[in-house]
């Protein structure tokens, strides 16, 4: 069962502007796990199993050593990811 509610709406708003936001896409991405985070927490969204595995594969995207940048692949990986957590969001 999907989350509803003015609070919902709005955290699916935020996160599908953030994924279609103009900029690098490892930068959307790490808003958009912020920002669902957040929403998880506070109780606005329902976190389903398939989104915590999107989560989780956008984390290993992500991940870094310090002072290294995430190159072409990343950032394609983190595209990927975020088309698929688009479709799952309206489940959480």
């Amino acid at each position: 069962m999907s989350s509803t509610g003015a609070a919902a709406d709005a955290a699916r708003a935020d996160v599908r502007e953030l994924i279609a936001a103009k900029g690098h896409s490892v930068d959307n991405a790490r808003a958009v796990q912020a920002r669902l985070e957040a929403a998880f927490a506070d109780g606005s969204l329902i976190r389903t199993a398939q989104m915590d595995v999107f989560l989780a594969d956008l984390g290993q995207a992500l991940e870094q050593d310090a002072g290294e940048k995430l190159g072409g692949k990343s950032a394609e990986a983190a595209r990927f990811i975020l088309r698929a957590i688009d479709r799952e969001l309206d489940r959480a």
